[in-house]
């Protein structure tokens, strides 16, 4: 990917925080842990920042490198959950309607499979994610409670299984070394906010199904692998993006710690609290900002030659 014009303006908005696609993800708001309410980060300025949509039956669009717009279906599902947090703090049937038009989409695009085509525009070999079926999971879930819509529990399910399946199989889940790994991108490294987005999923799943078998254990053997590889996903003064030694961004770093604030809180698990606070600080710290801003940099401009 060339160092144009366009990706200039792409990674100034990201940075500016004046990018739909890396509006700040802070905790959830209203989420509880044994309870499906709101999602687990804060995804409405999804929805605010775009007002223009709210009360049209129109959705999001993404303008693709090649300047078409296209529907990007974990933009949808993430507008989806925003707008259904808007809606359980303001009561305001405007976004309860955006929200039931995310859904209708997410089912008119699941595939048989159970999956939906999230990157061929950019990776025709390798167009499907755990984090987009785990997000839409978790949007078709909270359909299925909010409107008793059991063609919501259903694809859901699907989507989960389709989840779960082995990368040799054509799934979205690495097994390897006894460990079990959500798999944002099939043929990249494991994405560390892809691989949690997509954890949630199955958490919502084995919450409203109330399973105590396979999908249970591939939830805490998932966890188990996530804390075992956290150290991975650090270097003394920044978070990873990702287990391919990239940095993260700094959006990306501030997501991490809302990741890792909202595991702490629907695990018990202090582990991720320690995680959370030590970014903190390296978030404070602006000697520390400057050399991950660098290193960004560098890599992104690397990616380029």
């Amino acid at each position: 990917m060339a160092l144009t014009l366009y990706n200039i303006r792409k990674w100034y908005k990201m940075l500016t925080g004046k990018s739909v696609m890396h509006v700040n993800q802070d905790l959830g708001k209203c989420f509880e842990r044994a309870e499906l309410k709101g999602y687990y980060n804060n995804l409405t300025e999804k929805v605010t920042m775009l007002p223009q949509l709210l009360n049209t039956d129109e959705l999001p669009q993404y303008q693709t490198t090649k300047g078409e717009w296209i529907y990007f279906p974990v933009d949808i599902f993430q507008y989806g959950l925003g707008a259904y947090d808007l809606f359980l703090i303001t009561r305001e049937e405007a976004y309860l309607k955006k929200f039931h038009q995310c859904v209708e989409w997410t089912l008119l695009h699941q595939e048989p499979s159970g999956a939906w085509d999230n990157f061929s525009f950019r990776y025709l070999d390798n167009p499907y994610g755990a984090m987009a079926q785990g997000e839409a999971a978790s949007l078709l879930l909270r359909a299925y409670q909010q409107f008793g819509r059991s063609d919501c529990l259903d694809a859901a399910h699907r989507a989960i299984d389709y989840m779960v399946k082995p990368l040799e199989d054509g799934g979205t889940t690495l097994f390897k070394d006894g460990q079990v790994l959500f798999m944002e991108y099939t043929h990249l490294p494991a994405v560390m906010n892809g691989w949690i987005f997509a954890w949630w999923g199955l958490y919502d799943f084995v919450l409203v199904s109330k399973d105590e078998g396979i999908y249970k254990s591939l939830l805490e053997r998932s966890v188990r692998s996530l804390i075992e590889r956290l150290p991975s996903f650090t270097n003394g003064y920044w978070s990873m993006y990702d287990l391919d030694g990239h940095i993260a961004s700094p959006f990306y770093h501030h997501l991490h710690i809302a990741q890792m604030q909202a595991m702490n809180q629907l695990t018990n698990n202090d582990v991720f609290n320690s995680y959370a606070q030590l970014w903190e600080r390296y978030e404070n710290n602006a000697w520390f900002r400057c050399c991950a801003f660098c290193v960004k940099a560098w890599q992104k401009l690397k990616e380029r030659e």
